[in-house]
């Protein structure tokens, strides 16, 4: 998949175009993600246009739905979706690659480096981190016991800051702390079922 390609895909989603350059890295990131994919298994997608569609589009447009953020932390970030996308479509946010699996935060290390992303990975837990560490903006996508996750996800966002988190029509009741005022819910692109629930910290 060339930088035109995933352009093509952009607009079709109906999207913003991504900024000059972005296609370049994206095109570079995903060649990554399919090198490491054959040992690590990032992702059960193999074929390059449907990562596209399935995974960079959708990041992209979660990317572009961010209100003006400074830092922000992908938690549980695997593959480094949505944030290795957010760090490229989006080059002022510092972006911190939560990823607690060594293999997995090898790759996210070597996808920063190749890239140049204004990103860092933080390869623990991310509950290990000092309390008073807090982000603009904490995303949340496809991890393992979400209820769970939501809850450690909320301490590391700032009074005030930005909460979103992928889910469906069917789980978004689950992942709607209370803590939040819930300012946003738009559907993702490609996806029936897929929404993007954006809250604010009160």
């Amino acid at each position: 998949m060339t930088a035109a390609d995933i352009e093509a895909a952009v607009a079709a989603a109906g999207l913003t175009a991504i900024p000059p350059g972005a296609g370049d890295q994206l095109a570079a990131y995903l060649a990554l993600l399919l090198k490491w994919n054959s040992k690590l298994n990032l992702t059960a997608i193999r074929e390059p246009a449907e990562i596209v569609r399935r995974h960079l589009v959708e990041c992209i447009q979660c990317a572009q739905a961010l209100p003006e953020v400074w830092t922000l932390l992908d938690f549980g970030s695997g593959a480094g979706l949505p944030g290795v996308p957010i760090a490229i479509v989006r080059p002022e946010i510092r972006v911190t690659l939560g990823e607690s699996q060594g293999k997995k935060s090898a790759f996210l290390r070597e996808v920063v480096r190749t890239l140049g992303l204004n990103a860092e990975v933080l390869d623990q837990r991310v509950e290990m981190m000092p309390a008073e560490r807090v982000f603009d903006a904490v995303t949340l996508r496809a991890v393992d016991k979400m209820a769970q996750a939501t809850r450690e996800a909320v301490q590391r966002v700032r009074a005030g800051g930005c909460f979103v988190v992928f889910a469906t029509a069917g789980t978004e009741d689950r992942v709607k702390s209370p803590l939040f005022g819930w300012e946003g819910r738009i559907a993702i692109t490609g996806l029936s079922e897929g929404v993007l629930l954006l809250g604010r910290k009160l």
